[in-house]
C-alpha cells in the first residue's frame, strides 16, 4: 500500500498526486477559501479538472498552471457537494449537486449554468452521468430517493424510493445501462434495474456505519467497491452467493473517498478523515475473477 499524508488547515486544498518509482508524489496543490467536497477530471483535456465547494461554487483548474482557478461558477445557494464530467463523446457537460436541493447543468465554456433541475426534497449528495446514455444522469439525496434525469427534459424522468434513510452515493454499472447501485446511511448497498424499480435486484449488507461512496468496477460487470464511516473499504461481487470478496481496513477515521483506476487494472485509491490517501491493489482484484 502506498500512501501520502496531506494536512488541511481550515480552507480547501486540491492536491494532484502522481506515482513514480519512489511511490506517491505531490505534483501540484491549490488552495481555495472553503472546503472542497468533490472533483472530476475533464474528458477532453488531461490537465483540466473541476472541483465544488462549501461556498456553493464550482472551480475550473489547469494543473499546468501555478495558480488558479481559471474560472469560478457561483450559482448554488448552499454547499456544492457533487460534480461530474460527462463521459459520453460528443458533449462536454458537467453536472453538480447541492445541499440547496438542486442539480445544475454546465458547459465549462459558458459562464453560467444551462439548466437547473428541481424535485429533490432533501440535500443532493451525489450526481453521476450515465456512461452509456448521452445527457442522462442520476442523483442521490437525503430525501431517500435515487432520481434519473434527462437534460433534454426539464422534469425528473424516474424516481426510485431507494432506501428508508439518506442516500449518500450512487453509481452506474459500466456494462449495463439499466443498472445502478446506491449506498445509504442504513449501511446497505442496493442495485436497481431501471426497467423494474419495484424492488432492488440485489442488496449487500456488511458495513456497520453509513456508506459514503460506492463505485462499480471498470473491468468487471458484477464487481463494485464501497467505503464507509466504519473505516473500511469493501469489495463485492453481487453475482456470487457470498458477495463480500474482501474487507480492507487501513484507515483510523471515516473513509470518505474511493475510486477505481480506468488505466491500471485492479488499482484502487481511497482517502479518509485521517488525512491519508492510499493507492493499492486489493488481493481480490489482483487475480483474474
Amino acid at each position: 500500500i502506498k500512501c501520502l499524508k496531506i494536512t488541511f488547515s481550515g480552507c480547501g486544498t486540491l492536491a494532484v498526486l502522481g506515482q513514480n518509482e519512489a511511490g506517491v508524489v505531490l505534483l501540484r496543490s491549490f488552495d481555495w477559501n472553503d472546503g472542497l467536497f468533490d472533483v472530476t477530471w475533464s474528458e477532453n483535456n488531461e490537465n483540466v479538472l473541476i472541483t465544488c465547494s462549501g461556498d456553493g461554487s464550482l472551480q475550473i483548474w489547469d494543473i499546468t498552471k501555478t495558480k488558479g482557478p481559471l474560472q469560478v461558477y457561483k450559482e448554488h445557494t448552499l454547499e456544492a457537494y457533487s460534480v461530474d464530467w460527462s463521459q459520453t463523446r460528443g458533449e462536454q457537460l458537467v453536472v453538480s449537486g447541492s445541499w440547496d436541493q438542486t442539480a445544475k447543468l454546465w458547459d465549462p465554456a459558458v459562464g453560467k449554468s444551462l439548466c437547473t433541475f428541481k424535485g429533490h426534497e432533501g440535500v443532493i449528495y451525489s450526481t453521476i452521468w450515465s456512461p452509456h446514455i448521452p445527457g442522462c444522469f442520476a442523483s442521490a439525496s437525503g430525501d431517500q430517493t435515487l432520481r434519473i434525469w434527462d437534460v433534454k427534459t426539464p422534469g425528473v424522468k424516474l424516481v426510485i424510493p431507494a432506501h428508508q434513510a439518506e442516500v449518500l452515493s450512487c453509481d452506474w454499472c459500466k456494462y449495463d445501462e439499466n443498472l445502478l447501485v446506491t449506498g445509504a446511511v442504513d449501511c446497505s448497498l442496493k442495485g436497481w434495474d431501471l426497467r423494474n424499480i419495484r424492488q432492488p435486484v440485489f442488496v449487500l449488507l456488511g458495513h456497520t456505519y453509513a456508506i459514503r461512496r460506492v463505485k462499480f468496477s471498470p473491468f468487471h460487470a458484477t464487481i463494485l467497491a464501497s467505503c464507509s464511516y466504519d473505516f473500511t473499504v469493501r469489495f463485492w461481487d453481487f453475482s456470487k452467493p457470498n458477495p463480500l470478496l474482501e474487507t480492507v481496513e487501513h484507515h483510523t477515521e471515516f473513509t470518505c473517498g474511493l475510486d477505481l483506476s480506468l488505466h491500471n487494472r485492479g488499482q484502487v485509491v481511497d482517502c479518509a478523515w485521517d488525512e491519508l490517501v492510499k493507492i493499492y491493489t486489493p488481493s481480490c482484484l489482483a487475480v483474474p475473477v
